[in-house]
């Protein structure tokens, strides 16, 4: 059945070239209202975007960058141009939505009035190009039904996004966890279907690309951590006390042992009990990935950069609070390669099955 809402789309992006051609494309007469938001692109994004016909905003340079503002300004530009707007669909400029994906979110809204955000199905576009891509891929095949929060590409009520205002513009990451998280506290619920939404390009080709989404990621804990530690559930301190007990006491613990064993040669038991525990860690996560039909490979895969990437993670941890200690407020971390995007990419992968729902988060415990 059509949704009677009226929905409108904000992207944003910066040097996305092709991509963000793609991408626009897939919206062009699908949605009343879309809304280009750049920020500070030197490969002509903007002028591509008028091209194609969406209402582009460029962020005023003078102040820094992040989604957050990118989105939130957006937001305030589509209101604007149509103050009726019921429901806004946030997309990335690396992202390909799905032909179907906007009348389905929509629908969805309309049918239960308690929604205040729905998502889909995000699968990456080249998963068998590197390691990480297919990392990616993975970690967006996330439970479907009613969750706790969601990744940055969704539809949202206007209502409720403006109730809640908007994105929290200060944060550089971690946003979207942010907005659910006062979202849900003002009583909306939060629904993924089991659908495919849109298609992403990661273009995560370098070990460095990966590590620094890490350090990202753990900046976004911490700094969750402290805004919302008193909310339900306390969003994000599982995940710094991780991030802190396995990439930095694990660690230290082990170097502790092999230190001491010149003076103290039982001392090379703290580093087997590290190793041994890591590994434990590692076989739960592999495991835990099987059960979810992953292939044996992708499984050990995923098993190994989730240990891993606690390492990162806790750098991100400690980054972020030596920043606060010393009055500094860090821009925004950011990990992909702009110098090849503008090349052309190759073209629209075809449709899949979307991947098996998973039965919770994964990781180390």
């Amino acid at each position: 059945m059509a949704s009677k809402l009226s929905v409108g789309v904000v992207v944003i992006g910066r040097n996305e070239g092709e991509r963000l051609v793609r991408c626009l494309q897939s919206l062009s007469g699908r949605a009343a209202n879309v809304v280009y938001v750049d920020s500070g692109s030197e490969d002509g994004s903007p002028e591509r975007a008028r091209q194609i016909g969406a209402v582009v905003h460029e962020l005023d340079p003078s102040t820094p960058f992040s989604a957050a503002r990118g989105r939130n300004e957006g937001f305030a530009r589509l209101v604007a141009i149509d103050p009726r707007i019921d429901a806004v669909q946030f997309v990335d400029g690396d992202c390909e939505v799905d032909p179907g994906w906007l009348d389905a979110a929509a629908a969805e809204l309309d049918s239960s009035p308690e929604l205040g955000i729905v998502c889909g199905r995000l699968r990456e576009r080249f998963p068998d190009r590197t390691v990480y891509n297919r990392l990616c891929d993975m970690e967006w095949n996330g439970p479907v039904g009613a969750i706790s929060r969601c990744g940055g590409i969704f539809m949202i009520r206007a209502k409720a996004f403006a109730q809640v205002g908007g994105f929290s513009a200060d944060l550089i990451a971690g946003e979207e966890g942010d907005l659910c998280t006062r979202v849900a506290g003002q009583g909306w619920r939060i629904f993924r279907l089991d659908r495919l939404m849109a298609w992403h390009d990661a273009a995560m080709e370098r070990f460095g690309q990966w590590w620094k989404r890490s350090v990202r990621a753990g900046h976004a804990y911490a700094e969750g951590a402290v805004r919302t530690g008193d909310a339900p559930h306390r969003p994000n301190v599982r995940e710094v006390r991780r991030a802190l007990g396995w990439g930095f006491v694990a660690p230290m613990v082990a170097l502790l042992g092999v230190a001491l064993v010149p003076l103290f040669p039982p001392a090379a038991v703290l580093t087997l009990l590290v190793a041994l525990a890591l590994g434990l860690v590692t076989v739960r996560t592999y495991l835990h990935r099987r059960r979810r039909n992953d292939p044996a490979r992708h499984a050990m895969l995923y098993a190994f950069f989730c240990t891993l990437g606690k390492l990162p993670e806790a750098v991100g941890v400690a980054s972020y609070w030596l920043n606060r200690l010393r009055g500094r407020r860090v821009t925004i971390i950011e990990h992909k390669i702009t110098k090849s995007n503008s090349q052309t990419v190759a073209p629209s992968a075809p449709s899949a099955t979307p991947p098996p729902a998973p039965e919770s988060s994964g990781g180390p415990a």
